[in-house]
């Protein structure tokens, strides 16, 4: 379980490059656990990659990545990467490519129309291809980020309350570059709107506990942000 180690290393040094990097690592530890293998022959996609923390440890494991985000904000060590340029909220994702695995992490909940997302991100996969997808679901005890638990009061009420009582720069403003996301509603986008096919699911930070993401309601709460490992549907699906 990470979530304990995450918590320490915020209290001290805040979300630094180590914290990605330990989220990073541990994400992949459960991707490979699923059987996906990481080398040379897996060619990657780190999509909506902000600093290519996530991406750059699978480099290590062998992997070729690419990046794409909406702006360029890769550390020094991968700029010399291919990087595309893409807004998912509105860019056409098959410009993107083809990949034997996909990650989005902690993108999800910032975009304003993630079903759209979901319903075109398969393109993005070669036939056996692979999608991890984690996200912060709103009523997560991080569901609000900054504001987190003040959250629980609402998205308008929660932050106004929070800017009076921190009386400091806010980054996530709801509706703006934060949205309400809740793990059923993916789920069903992704069963009745989607290619994909659900692979395995986990809460991210305590992979132990799965079958927390089995019980509707509890999983909303208990699963501080959500990971799904996604595949293109078959035909008997």
């Amino acid at each position: 379980m990470i979530l304990t180690q995450l918590m320490w290393r915020f209290a001290r040094h805040g979300d630094d490059e180590e914290f990605y990097r330990l989220q990073a690592s541990d994400a992949i530890r459960w991707i490979a656990s699923s059987g996906v293998p990481l080398g040379a022959q897996t060619e990657v996609l780190d999509l909506g990659c902000g600093h290519g923390i996530f991406g750059g440890r699978l480099e290590k494991s062998g992997c070729p990545v690419t990046f794409a985000d909406a702006d360029n904000f890769l550390r020094p060590e991968y700029r010399q990467h291919t990087f595309l340029k893409v807004d998912l909220d509105r860019d056409p994702l098959d410009s993107l490519g083809r990949y034997d695995l996909v990650v989005c992490s902690n993108v999800l909940e910032h975009l304003s129309a993630p079903g759209r997302f979901l319903k075109d991100a398969h393109c993005l996969l070669k036939p056996d291809g692979l999608f991890y997808l984690s996200w912060t679901n709103w009523l997560s005890p991080w569901g609000g980020h900054e504001f987190s638990p003040l959250h629980y009061l609402g998205p308008r009420l929660g932050p106004r309350l929070y800017d009076a009582l921190a009386r400091r720069p806010r980054f996530h403003k709801p509706y703006v570059n934060l949205f309400p996301t809740y793990i059923g509603s993916i789920l069903g986008t992704l069963r009745d709107q989607t290619a994909f096919r659900v692979i395995r699911m986990a809460p991210r930070y305590y992979t132990e506990v799965e079958w927390i993401m089995r019980v509707p309601l509890v999983r909303e709460f208990l699963a501080w942000n959500c990971s799904l490992l996604l595949g293109q549907r078959r035909q008997n699906d």
